[in-house]
């Protein structure tokens, strides 16, 4: 593999490109594959920075201005400039697609002093923003467009994040140079909303995904404003694939995306979501919904055309029945269902059974059990159900649930699961807490029963 052709090599590492640990493994292979993954790490340099890095970052991209700016931001008394840094081997700002402006903020304030702050500003943004950059992804924080070599870098881009209180000097500019924007993400305020907004959207020719996040600070957001900004929408409804909102519609625009495929609801109040009801999304094929009554996603899900493969319910309660319900309606409506994230309630794990029955395609299941209510949840009910009626495809298990609140686990149980596992594909599971039972799945691990475990749910739901 080491002496694959470059291009061979970077279709293969481009599939890791949500890896960093791989990638980063795999820079220390050879000179070939060093070259190869930079570019990839460095399309979005932002996206693994955590706090404690941001001053690395910051040298790194210090690194790469002239040594006369060096020099005079030196002579300028900019402390972390005390050691001249030599020029990098590879020009990692030149593989920047991703221009996130808040992140470059977030960098410049690790600088010691407010007034190098100000100094340094200048000569960082000079660095992404100029002639021969061009960025493919947006994210704007405050006014940049006065920068020389903007309009360029900006012309081609796909994605673009803002406040809808942007400055609208932006706006203006945004409307007149970019009209290839693929996917908008605004963060909706209660009062300021800048309108030409409507007209940067309506401008748009590929619009495929959208996302309206209203600020939890500010759930009583402008009406007019926001029944403008959703029926801009309308000229792109069959174009629009994915939608996500933290906010009910003001408007029956929800029911336009005649072509939608993913629908993401994350509640931040108590909207009651009845538009939902009586709501057809023919093509729909994922669906996530956080604190979002249970009603109205069963009454959705209902009059979908069987094209679901993912559904992800959190975060509400809701009693025993609407929790039958709603299994009842996943297994009679979703036939090609192949990840599922609900909450079970105890009198309900043999409907469980008829939905592992007739969802033959279901490959991971995280199974919720953390309510008061469940605090005699029958885990060996569970287990023996799963090990008698889980399709072939499914082997990955992630199982969120408090010792407080439901009986812990006993290791009879898990043992008797992980006995009548074998010859099945080995299992891939997550715990929110596992208590006693953890040697006991080390052992089960040494047998190839399990293949991955472990004690603590992380990263996203269905990732394993």
């Amino acid at each position: 593999m080491s002496k694959l052709n470059r291009d061979v090599l970077y279709l293969i590492f481009e599939e890791f490109r949500n890896d960093e640990k791989t990638l980063h493994s795999c820079l220390l292979v050879n000179k070939t594959w060093c070259e190869t993954i930079i570019p990839i790490l460095w399309k979005d340099p932002w996206k693994y920075l955590k706090r404690e890095k941001e001053k690395s970052l910051l040298n790194v991209i210090i690194s790469h201005l002239s040594d006369e700016s060096k020099n005079n931001l030196k002579r300028l008394g900019i402390k972390f400039l005390t050691n001249l840094y030599r020029k990098p081997l590879f020009n990692y700002i030149s593989y920047c697609r991703h221009l996130d402006l808040y992140k470059v903020k977030t960098i410049i304030n690790a600088a010691d002093k407010d007034s190098e702050k100000i100094i340094i500003k200048k000569d960082i943004f000079g660095l992404f923003i100029n002639e021969h950059t061009r960025f493919t992804h947006l994210y704007i924080p405050y006014q940049v467009f006065l920068i020389p070599g903007s309009k360029c870098c900006i012309s081609e881009i796909e994605f673009l994040s803002c406040n809808t209180s942007v400055n609208d000097n932006i706006l203006v500019e945004l409307t007149e140079i970019c009209k290839s924007i693929k996917e908008l993400e605004l963060i909706i305020e209660v009062q300021n909303n800048n309108y030409q907004i409507i007209r940067l959207i309506k401008t748009q020719k590929k619009l495929v995904s959208v996302s309206f996040l209203t600020d939890y600070l500010y759930t009583n957001a402008d009406e007019t404003f926001r029944i403008l900004l959703e029926n801009s929408l309308i000229k792109h409804a069959n174009t629009i694939q994915y939608f996500k909102a933290t906010k009910q519609p003001a408007t029956q625009i929800l029911s336009s995306f005649v072509n939608l495929r993913i629908l993401e609801l994350d509640c931040i109040s108590t909207d009651s979501w009845n538009c939902l009801e009586n709501l057809s999304l023919p093509f729909l094929q994922i669906l996530k919904a956080n604190q979002v009554p249970i009603k109205a996603l069963t009454k959705l899900i209902e009059n979908t055309n069987g094209y679901l493969i993912e559904i992800n319910i959190d975060h509400k309660n809701h009693d025993e029945i609407s929790n039958q319900r709603i299994i009842q309606v996943i297994y009679q409506n979703c036939p090609f269902l192949k990840y599922l994230k609900l909450k079970l309630i105890n009198s309900n794990i043999l409907e469980l059974e008829n939905l592992l029955i007739n969802c033959h395609h279901l490959d991971g299941l995280f199974i919720i059990t953390n309510n008061t209510t469940d605090s005699v949840f029958d885990w060996n009910n569970l287990f023996v159900i799963l090990t008698k009626s889980t399709p072939i495809t499914l082997f990955k298990f992630k199982f969120s649930f408090y010792p407080s609140y439901s009986r812990p686990i006993e290791t009879e149980s898990l043992k008797l699961f992980f006995d009548n596992w074998k010859e099945r594909y080995p299992m891939l599971l997550q715990f929110s807490q596992l208590g006693n039972i953890e040697d006991l799945i080390h052992k089960y691990k040494a047998k190839g029963i399990v293949k991955k475990f472990n004690n603590y749910l992380y990263g996203k739901d269905f990732e394993w």
